[in-house]
């Protein structure tokens, strides 16, 4: 389980909703966390799985890490993906182990 910045921010990565299979469906979840980017946003609840990037805890005013979204993409092309979202790439590059076993 990835640890964040605070309790309270650990709490709201927690989906404890027994009405909404997904956390972009919930209107009680308000911050998404992305482990492949180590990137968080605020949702955005407008039936899609959009999120609006946060660089500081909105509760405890931490600065988050920094997105790996463009690293992510560099990695992958550097290793000769050019479109990931239609190509099967690498298991690691699914989650966050790209860059944590590095």
């Amino acid at each position: 389980m990835t640890k964040h910045c605070c309790a309270d921010m650990d709490r709201s990565m927690r989906m404890d909703c027994d009405v909404h299979e997904s956390a972009y469906d919930c209107p009680d979840v308000l911050v998404s966390y992305v482990p492949r980017f180590d990137e968080y946003g605020l949702i955005i609840h407008d039936g899609g799985t959009s999120s609006i990037e946060i660089v500081f805890c909105p509760w405890c005013g931490r600065k988050l890490p920094e997105s790996k979204r463009d690293q992510w993409f560099d990695e992958l092309e550097r290793l000769g993906f050019d479109d990931p979202a239609l190509q099967e790439i690498p298991d690691a590059f699914k989650s966050d182990a790209w860059y944590r076993d590095t």
